[in-house]
């Protein structure tokens, strides 16, 4: 609705390890930092404020979740740090607060709508036994299935691993000499 796709949803978490990569002198100020790269990362295609907003709070339970937390209370403190830092911005507040609706039961359908993906991958999450489990679950829900199985599939990764993702999945994988190049520079 109204130019709400999960797109920039989509394409976020990168950004989340980057900045767990950096470090965190001020914990505070780099989530802030966080936030400010989500939302620009999203005017790129899907720059409206629910885009944003569910984009940060994307990030921040990914940093989170990379921190070691568990799921319930990465998605906590990453509601917890959001609202800290909407406080002094009321149009983003509103958005969190109206659309996305933290504090109700995170139920999604896995449509296209980027509140709905958010909320999908959150209720995954919540119940998922493995990697696995989250993305099949992810692609049962129907709808918009390879982006909300990305979305799910990208916090479920951190979760538990690249141990987690089933040998037989990476194995299938075309072209991923290419990647490991790709992930031997980014290591160095």
């Amino acid at each position: 609705p109204e130019g709400k796709g999960n797109g920039a949803l989509m394409r976020v978490l990168p950004l989340a390890l980057w900045h767990a990569a950096q470090g965190a002198a001020d914990p505070e100020r780099r989530n802030r930092e966080l936030v400010r790269d989500a939302h620009s990362q999203c005017l790129i295609t899907h720059g409206h404020k629910c885009n944003q907003v569910c984009s940060a709070l994307y990030s921040l339970v990914a940093l989170e979740l990379l921190k070691g937390a568990d799921t319930r209370e990465a998605i906590q403190e990453g509601v917890r740090a959001l609202r800290r830092i909407y406080r002094e911005e009321p149009e983003f507040e509103q958005e969190l607060e109206w659309s996305i609706r933290p504090d109700f039961p995170w139920e999604g359908s896995g449509t296209g709508y980027v509140v709905d993906c958010l909320r999908s991958a959150f209720m995954i999450l919540e119940q998922a036994s493995g990697y696995e489990d989250a993305v099949k679950r992810a692609v049962l829900l129907g709808h918009d299935t390879d982006t909300t199985a990305c979305v799910t599939g990208g916090l479920a990764g951190i979760c538990y691993g690249l141990q987690g993702i089933p040998k037989r999945w990476l194995q299938a994988l075309r072209e991923k000499e290419k990647v490991e190049v790709l992930l031997a520079e980014l290591w160095r």
